[in-house]
């Protein structure tokens, strides 16, 4: 028997509970024979979060890892996750293991052909989805140069480089060189660091 385990997930704006979800699982389950090993469960948390974010996810995947699982079961696809490429990314980690996945609203099951099929597909809209995004930014980037608009952070003028690091080698605090300077922290921080980072021995050398 093949050994089963349910991921289920409501949000919070769902304004439900995984109990319907885990007794449709439970019925497919008796009409296939499934051994229910484990119920891993995401309350109350977006399908948007990362697996870091999902205990419950996390707890599947590991589970995955030591081998545990044959299949795992959700009840939808927007139970696993928003995105089709994070989607793509969690179908690779379980084919990886040799572990199938069972997708009940979409009648995905990819331990069989058609299902096999379906989940190269994915990949190659995910693929495609990405190419668009890449050449969307690549798109953005050249309009901007056109223009003539800088890209990146503007420089930081001479004077204020100056009286920053004046000030952070009188021991004048990072917050206080910034709110002295009305410069922002995170640039003062960037001065700061490059004052303190280590010179590069052979510099020093050919300096001498």
């Amino acid at each position: 028997m093949k050994r089963v385990a349910f991921y289920v997930r409501v949000s919070t704006a769902d304004g439900q509970t995984t109990e319907n979800q885990i007794r449709a699982l439970h019925e497919v389950a008796a009409r296939s024979g499934w051994n229910v090993t484990a119920i891993f469960s995401d309350d109350g948390i977006s399908g948007s979060k990362g697996r870091d974010r999902r205990p419950g996810l996390d707890a599947l995947l590991k589970a995955v890892t030591r081998r545990e699982v044959d299949l795992v079961a959700a009840w939808s696809v927007d139970r696993l996750g928003r995105s089709l490429p994070n989607l793509i990314n969690l179908l690779g980690e379980l084919q990886g293991r040799g572990v199938d996945l069972f997708l009940h609203q979409q009648a995905l099951d990819t331990s069989t052909p058609g299902g096999r099929m379906m989940f190269q597909m994915l990949g190659v809209f995910a693929e495609f989805e990405r190419s668009l995004i890449r050449s969307r930014v690549m798109a953005g980037l050249e309009r901007t140069r056109a223009k003539g608009t800088r890209l990146g952070r503007p420089p930081l003028e001479a004077g204020k480089a100056e009286a920053i690091r004046a000030m952070l080698a009188a021991g004048v605090g990072i917050r206080e060189t910034a709110r002295r300077t009305g410069i922002g922290v995170s640039t003062v921080q960037r001065v700061h660091a490059a004052m303190t980072a280590p010179q590069d021995p052979k510099t020093i050398t050919a300096a001498a």
